[in-house]
């Protein structure tokens, strides 16, 4: 919880030591949720400014200083989920920073209950 509200979203230490590093190499990083298509389901990693967001993406918080965005049409399946940003072995989407680290992100989820629900961040 963050100031008595529940993250949408959250990062495991081996994600955020990641983050640390990509954006010690490339600048501020961002993440979108891929909806799947050639990447799968994967988060990708991008440098700041590099992957433009629009009006249909939805801010769901930030990981390590990361802003977390996926689409609103994504969003409206994933409102009730927690996510939980993990790093496992091997390669990530190739256009996502971390594609030369060996490793990839990779996206875990929980159900919110009842009671985080009404106690979950706000959007933005």
């Amino acid at each position: 919880m963050a100031g008595g509200r529940i993250k949408r979203v959250i990062a495991t230490q081996a994600a955020l030591d990641l983050i640390d590093l990509l954006r010690a190499k490339h600048g501020n990083v961002m993440f979108h949720q891929s909806g799947g298509c050639c990447d799968g389901s994967s988060p990708m990693c991008y440098p700041v400014g590099e992957f433009i967001t629009g009006d249909s993406d939805v801010r769901m918080g930030e990981i390590g200083g990361a802003g977390f965005f996926m689409s609103a049409s994504q969003f409206e399946y994933w409102k009730h989920t927690q996510l939980i940003i993990d790093v496992v072995p091997g390669r990530g989407g190739m256009f996502s920073l971390e594609n030369p680290e060996g490793v990839r992100f990779l996206t875990r989820s929980r159900i919110f209950n009842d009671d985080e629900l009404d106690h979950l961040e706000p959007l933005g």
